[in-house]
């Protein structure tokens, strides 16, 4: 049996007495006592999360942003500005989706990705590929002498403030989708995001690793909350963000599960998977579901993999949850093209065939529910 890995904060999650499970081969935890309290948190206080199973990469080089242009189906000419940042899809050449990444832009010669756990090794083989293969002649470095936390909430920066007092300068007038690289006094050379890790506000802070055990009790003292990959997957799937592995992967384009908006094809650039997207098209739908109620009650939850009932033909739920802000059960589904928000729908949960209503993404952003 493999042995599990473990971040730099593996000790601090077992002293909190966290309920740990194993996630894509690491030991990571999936609440600390209450998953609905730690949910609640980061809606209305703030939470932080340990992310280090995530994997930084730092790509160096002359070439770099022509790598990039080649290698990631958005447009990292949008990168002009030092710190911005952009949400991308890595493709295969048959347009399915090997990863979703957060690339940075640092400089001319320097990108840093942030990539899934679970897709890192494939990741960086792809891209080792990409770069021989292209003859870019790029430096690829894994930093796993790094570490990561997302603090999320409506108090989390004002909280993370308090906690690096020397941070605030450079990162009070930080835009969403933009980082800023400090060197603090008490935790050395950080790098401050943000890109929404939740969808709600904070930061995603990448912080050496020898330091992240003091960065977190740091915050821990400023009352930001724990929270473990339960509530993750709750507040992500009522933001209509998607995960890797269940909301898509590399045998599904990217035009199918909602992410368009994250491919350029305006452009006139060769791309890897671009002419398989182009000739494919989209295929099917990417909605929000709400199971709808009977004398009050929901009768079942929505899962992954439950099968989707449609005038048009069949689809599937790829993520389902029951929402803690809504207090509904919530699901994403790939579903045929025809379908539109506000149909009603089917649901087969065990023998039964329930009606759930189809709804534009988002659910909840920043506390607010927009699905009704």
């Amino acid at each position: 049996m493999t042995e599990l890995k473990h971040t730099p904060l593996h000790a601090t999650h077992r002293a909190l007495n966290a309920r740990m499970v194993d996630f894509g081969g690491w030991d990571m935890p999936v609440n600390y006592g209450s998953q609905i309290d730690e949910h609640r948190a980061v809606r209305t206080d703030a939470g932080m999360f340990d992310v280090s199973h995530m994997c930084v990469v730092d790509f160096t080089g002359t070439r770099v942003r022509a790598f990039f242009d080649y290698a990631l189906a958005n447009h990292v000419a949008k990168l002009q500005t030092p710190g911005r940042a952009l949400y991308s899809c890595l493709l295969n050449p048959e347009g399915g989706v090997i990863d979703d990444l957060i690339v940075y832009y640092f400089g001319e010669d320097h990108f840093r990705l942030v990539v899934n756990a679970g897709t890192a090794e494939k990741d960086l083989a792809w891209f080792n590929h990409l770069n021989a293969d292209g003859g870019f002649e790029l430096t690829i470095t894994p930093r796993r002498d790094y570490a990561i936390l997302a603090v999320q909430g409506p108090n989390a920066r004002d909280k993370v403030w308090q906690a690096i007092p020397d941070a605030r300068t450079a990162t009070e007038p930080l835009k969403p989708f933009y980082a800023a690289r400090v060197n603090s006094a008490a935790f050395g050379e950080l790098t401050l995001a943000r890109t929404g890790y939740t969808g709600e506000d904070g930061f995603e802070i990448i912080v050496p690793a020898t330091q992240v055990v003091a960065l977190w009790q740091a915050l821990h003292a400023e009352g930001v909350r724990p929270a473990g990959l339960g509530a993750r997957d709750t507040l992500r799937l009522e933001a209509g963000m998607n995960l890797y592995g269940q909301d898509m992967d590399d045998s599904v384009s990217p035009l199918d599960a909602g992410l368009a908006w994250t491919v350029d094809l305006t452009t006139p650039r060769h791309f890897v998977g671009r002419e398989r997207l182009e000739a494919d098209g989209s295929r099917a739908a990417f909605v929000g579901l709400i199971l709808q109620k009977e004398n009050g009650k929901a009768a079942g939850v929505l899962r992954a993999h439950q099968k989707v009932l449609t005038p048009h033909g069949a689809g599937e739920i790829t993520s389902g949850t029951f929402s803690p802000t809504m207090q509904e059960s919530i699901a994403f589904a790939r579903v045929p093209k025809q379908v539109q928000p506000g149909d009603l729908i089917q649901v087969q949960i065990r023998d039964k065939a329930l009606p759930a209503r189809v709804v534009k993404l988002p659910f909840v952003r920043h506390g607010k529910v927009l699905a009704t």
